[in-house]
C-alpha cells in the first residue's frame, strides 16, 4: 500500500434528509472539512465554511469566509458572518486543525506549541460561545469537534497535538454534560490515520526522524490498525451525518473512533 492514495471514499446512502438545516464546518473548504460540507449540503443543509486557505475557498461552492482561527478576532468576526448569513444555527462543525511539529520536546519552539494550541483547541471553545446562542434558539442541535485518536493514547515526537486532541475530548464530554439541558448534543470524532497531504508531511518528518524509508514508516504506521487500511474522509463526513441526523438523537458526550481499529501507534528513538 502507498501512502499518497488519497481516496475520500464514497458518501453513505443513510437516508438523511437535513434539508433546511443551518450549518457552521470551520476549515471546510479541503480534506476533512469538504467532505463533512458536500455531505451535509447533499442532503439539503446550508452550510457555512471558512478556511485559510484562499485557492481553496475559491473552489468551495459553499457560502464561505477567509478566516484564520488561530486568531481569535477573525473567529469572531466569522462566526458573526456565518451566523448572519445563515440566520440562525442547528449544527456546528469544529474542524480546523494542524498537525503541530514532529520532533522530540526538547526540539519544539514555544511558537509551535502556542499555534497548535490556539488551532486545535481555543478555536472551538471561541466558536461554542458564539454558536451557543443560536444553538439554543433554535431549540437545540449538534456540536461535533473533530479530534484524532491521539485524543485517546499517546504520541510520541507529536506531543503538542495530542495534548489538543485530549483537550478537544475533555471539552467535549463537559460541554455535554453543560449544554444538554437546552437539547445540544455534543460529540467529538476521533479520527485515525486519515489519507491525505496532513498524514503525508507526518509520516516524512517521521521518517526523517527515524531514519526510515516514507514506505517503512508507512507500513510501520499501519502495522497497528487492525484492518490495515488509512481512513477516508468519508468515512467521518458520514459519522458526522448520523450525529447530526435522527439516527444520533441519543448520542452525546462521546468520543467515537473512526480509526480502523488503530491498536497502536510505533515508536523507535529517534536515529543518531
Amino acid at each position: 500500500m502507498t501512502m499518497k492514495s488519497h481516496v475520500l471514499g464514497e458518501i453513505s446512502a443513510l437516508p438523511v434528509d437535513l434539508s433546511g438545516k443551518r450549518v457552521i464546518v470551520t476549515a471546510g473548504a479541503a480534506g476533512i472539512g469538504a467532505a463533512i460540507a458536500a455531505a451535509f449540503a447533499e442532503r439539503g443543509a446550508r452550510v457555512h465554511i471558512c478556511d485559510v486557505d484562499e485557492q481553496a475557498l475559491a473552489a468551495s461552492p459553499h457560502p464561505r469566509s477567509r478566516a484564520d482561527v488561530s486568531r481569535r478576532e477573525e473567529v469572531d468576526r466569522y462566526m458573526q458572518e456565518a451566523l448572519a448569513h445563515l440566520g440562525g444555527l442547528d449544527v456546528l462543525v469544529n474542524n480546523a486543525g494542524i498537525a503541530g511539529p514532529t520532533a522530540g520536546i526538547a526540539d519544539i519552539a514555544p511558537q509551535e506549541l502556542d499555534a497548535t494550541l490556539d488551532i486545535n483547541l481555543a478555536s472551538q471553545f471561541h466558536t461554542v460561545r458564539h454558536a451557543l446562542p443560536a444553538l439554543r434558539a433554535a431549540g437545540g442541535g449538534s456540536i461535533i469537534n473533530i479530534s484524532s485518536v491521539a485524543g485517546r493514547m499517546g504520541v510520541p515526537m507529536r506531543t503538542p497535538y495530542a495534548a489538543t486532541k485530549w483537550g478537544v475530548v475533555g471539552l467535549t464530554r463537559s460541554l455535554a454534560v453543560e449544554l444538554g439541558g437546552y437539547g445540544i448534543r455534543v460529540n467529538a470524532l476521533l479520527p485515525g490515520l486519515v489519507a491525505g497531504p496532513r498524514i503525508d508531511r507526518v509520516i516524512e518528518a517521521r521518517a526523517k526522524n527515524m531514519g526510515l524509508t516514507v514506505e517503512e514508516e508507512t507500513q510501520l504506521e499501519l502495522s497497528g490498525v487492525s484492518l490495515r487500511q488509512f481512513v477516508r474522509a468519508a468515512d467521518i463526513a458520514n459519522m458526522a451525518l448520523f450525529l447530526a441526523s435522527p439516527f444520533g438523537a441519543m448520542v452525546s458526550g462521546q468520543a467515537i473512533s473512526i480509526d480502523g481499529d488503530l491498536q497502536s501507534l510505533p515508536w523507535q528513538p529517534p536515529a543518531d
